[in-house]
Formats: structure tokens, C-alpha cells, sequence
């Protein structure tokens, strides 16, 4: 049963449907990804190429860790 879906992914084990948007569609680029559940008019669309969020925003590192921390616990083990 799909009960999980979008940025986190399908939860289920398959790689090959991960990039699943809102629409049923399966992206197979992280910007296309990303703009299909960016929400209309509250941040400007991702331009395709490699992400580099750490040299972008560098002071908000240690926060990210934590929040990520969330996803390696034992609630997603």
C-alpha cells in the first residue's frame, strides 16, 4: 500500500520511484522534482543543475544536521 509519498520518498525500497511527483509522474531530475511540489508564487522555481545547499547557505548548516538528524533516527530505522 502506498501510504508515503513526496520529498521523502515512497518509503517501499524501489530507487526507480523515488522522484514520484503529486501527479503520479517519476522525474528523473531533482529540479523537475522539486518545482512539481514547489508551492505557486512563495519561492522561484529551481534551475536544473547540481545543488550545493552547504556553500550556498553555509550559516544554516548546523540546523540542517538536526533537522536531518530526524530522518537517521529510530523512527526510520
Amino acid at each position: 500500500a502506498r501510504q508515503v509519498r513526496g520529498l521523502c520518498g515512497t518509503y517501499n525500497w524501489d530507487g526507480q520511484d523515488e522522484f514520484t511527483t503529486p501527479a503520479g509522474d517519476v522525474e528523473i531530475g531533482v529540479a523537475a522534482f522539486a518545482n512539481a511540489y514547489r508551492a505557486a508564487g512563495d519561492c522561484p522555481p529551481l534551475a536544473p543543475g547540481p545543488l550545493e545547499p552547504c556553500d550556498a547557505f553555509a550559516g544554516r548548516r548546523e540546523l540542517a544536521e538536526a533537522a536531518c538528524a530526524v530522518l537517521r533516527g529510530p523512527a526510520f530505522q
